[in-house]
């Protein structure tokens, strides 16, 4: 009796181990097959603590380099008095409008240019060179044209993210196989069914290389045109708090940017998996 007892005693604790390896390997599978949202907690905390102890180690004050706590104070003020949100949604309507008149104009005409190699020739220098002129440089000028409203920041980040969008259009466009369109064409589809039903699939992953990068291009020109003239916006907080030694407003503002910027992309990556799923 006592010599079984001890072999239950020894298995079970071997069987104790075994699960237990086997809740590790679990686990380290889990971080390595979604590192991101593991760690992304890990990550912030740590940020935060070092934040935290360089702000109490130099004694830096609150206008060179606030805490995470005078940062989370500033944004739970600013919320609740409804000015983030007032100033955040007039950027954010600054993107989606830019995105979509950059977006727009660069997809048509990159499938053009794309499809036809005499109109490429004919337009890329001019497309080129008017994309060496720096954003920030003809900014101040549509402000004046346009005036320091919606419409001139809209063109700002339209005229930021045209370019990635219409590379990624043409070189997705000419990527398509040769063959494939050969096939296509023995088949008698009509124009509409070899765009839906090869070009734009067989192109789609280039799309979203340059979608992606647009997201980050739409921000940018919105805060930059918020720089130049805006009496609204994320960017004109930014400046705000710039010309009152706000700091900690400066921070809310970038964070919030960030927020935004996370969105956007998350939200094109979730697209690009959903119509990309018939590559997995």
């Amino acid at each position: 009796m006592a010599e079984g007892t001890i072999l239950a005693t020894i298995q079970k604790e071997r069987d104790e181990r075994g699960s237990n390896r086997r809740s590790a390997s679990g686990l380290l599978r889990g971080v390595a097959s979604y590192p991101a949202p593991v760690t992304f907690p890990f990550v912030v905390a740590s940020i935060l603590l070092l934040w935290e102890g360089l702000v109490r180690w130099q004694d830096y004050p609150a206008f060179i380099l606030p805490g995470p706590l005078a940062v989370a104070g500033k944004t739970l003020t600013l919320a609740s008095n409804g000015i983030l949100w007032k100033h955040a949604q007039v950027t954010l309507l600054e993107i989606v409008l830019g995105l979509l008149l950059g977006v727009s104009l660069a997809l048509i005409l990159g499938y053009l240019l794309g499809k036809s190699q005499t109109l490429d020739r004919l337009l890329s220098p001019y497309i080129v060179a008017s994309q060496t002129v720096p954003v920030v440089a003809i900014a101040p000028l549509l402000i004046i044209w346009f005036g320091n409203g919606l419409l001139s920041k809209v063109l700002i980040t339209g005229i930021i993210v045209f370019f990635p969008t219409l590379v990624s259009t043409i070189v997705g466009i000419r990527g398509v196989d040769p063959d494939l369109h050969d096939l296509m064409r023995s088949l008698r589809a009509s124009r509409s069914q070899l765009f839906f039903k090869l070009e734009l699939p067989a192109a789609l992953p280039v799309l979203f290389g340059g979608l992606k990068l647009s997201v980050i291009l739409a921000i940018v020109g919105a805060v930059v045109g918020e720089f130049v003239g805006a009496d609204v916006g994320l960017g004109f907080l930014i400046n705000l708090g710039r010309g009152v030694l706000d700091t900690p407003m400066i921070f809310v503002a970038v964070l919030a940017l960030v927020v935004i910027a996370q969105t956007l992309y998350l939200g094109i990556s979730a697209l690009e998996n959903y119509y990309l799923r018939w590559r997995k």
